[in-house]
């Protein structure tokens, strides 16, 4: 098959990162196949109206990886956790599928989406001494994906490395628990920058390495779309809700308390390290960003 004409598997078409993908790709005419468990639902049929070829297939089987993976010019990679079972090991047996399936059936592109800062954690300040154990079988799972796929022997291998998702703050939130009225509710104090990601640039980025994939090829992208303190996030915020927001100055007891998620060492970790991704590395690339601002004019309304 021409590489022209030949798809590109993305997984996770229907979620947030996969779907920003394939919605990038068909809208630059490339034929997208989605691999889907189940291709009756709802989210999948959406994906195919939007122009994609389903696939069944789960990438906790090796078997229907590759078969979804024969013929494809390329593969999107994301996976997702079994959130009942974060410390298990459901993020690395489908990561693994996924890139021997892809390399088993001849794919000589794999884009792979991971998070910022895997691979340079274990020299954060404080991991060594265990302050973020919690955080331990995160960073190495992605590290060890992130590994994989250098080593798979791709002909051209991208690593996308997305921060803090600005879709984080769509209502219901956990960052707003009790409504944009309640307030903020963290630990990331209000000097402390976030590099912030729309997901719709990850999709772009991900297009781009699949239009270009000699000038992205291993190239390992910490993106973020902007970079802000908790003080102008909040400001932004409320230009777009309507309402008074200000950056908190919580402990992790209070805003548990105040009923925030039971995840705060993550956010306690940014105080003291931060994510390294920085605009200006995606600006170097060429590819469009979305500032925080805008993001919240488009899909923040005023509250009622």
């Amino acid at each position: 098959m021409p590489t022209s004409s030949a798809p590109v598997l993305v997984t996770g078409a229907t979620g947030k990162q996969g779907g920003a993908t394939a919605s990038a790709l068909l809208a630059a005419g490339v034929p997208v196949r989605a691999l889907v468990r189940d291709p009756s639902t709802d989210r999948a049929r959406a994906v195919e109206a939007r122009g994609a070829e389903l696939v069944t297939g789960d990438l906790r089987d090796l078997d229907s990886v590759r078969r979804a993976a024969e013929g494809a010019r390329g593969v999107f990679s994301i996976q997702m956790p079994d959130m009942n079972d974060l410390q298990g090991d459901s993020e690395w047996v489908q990561g693994r599928n996924l890139i021997d399936g892809a390399r088993d059936a001849g794919v000589e592109q794999f884009v792979h989406t991971s998070v910022s800062g895997a691979g340079q954690h274990r020299t954060e300040p404080g991991w060594a001494e265990g302050r973020w154990a919690s955080m331990e079988h995160y960073y190495e799972t992605k590290s060890g994906l992130q590994d994989r796929v250098r080593e798979a022997g791709f002909a051209h291998w991208t690593l996308l490395k997305p921060a803090f998702f600005m879709e984080n703050f769509l209502p219901p939130s956990f960052l707003l628990p009790n409504g944009p009225r309640g307030g903020l509710v963290t630990v990331i104090k209000p000097t402390t920058e976030v590099a912030l990601v729309a997901v719709t640039d990850i999709g772009v980025a991900a297009a781009a390495a699949f239009a270009d994939p000699e000038r992205f090829d291993g190239v390992e992208l910490e993106l973020a779309s902007d970079r802000l303190s908790m003080t102008r996030i909040a400001e932004v915020l409320a230009d777009a809700l309507g309402v008074e927001l200000t950056a908190p100055s919580m402990t992790a007891e209070e805003a548990l308390a105040a009923g925030g998620p039971p995840f705060g060492a993550s956010h306690e970790r940014m105080n003291v390290v931060g994510h390294p991704a920085r605009p200006e590395f995606a600006s170097a690339l060429g590819l469009p960003l979305t500032s925080f601002a805008e993001w919240a004019t488009e899909h923040l309304r005023p509250v009622i």
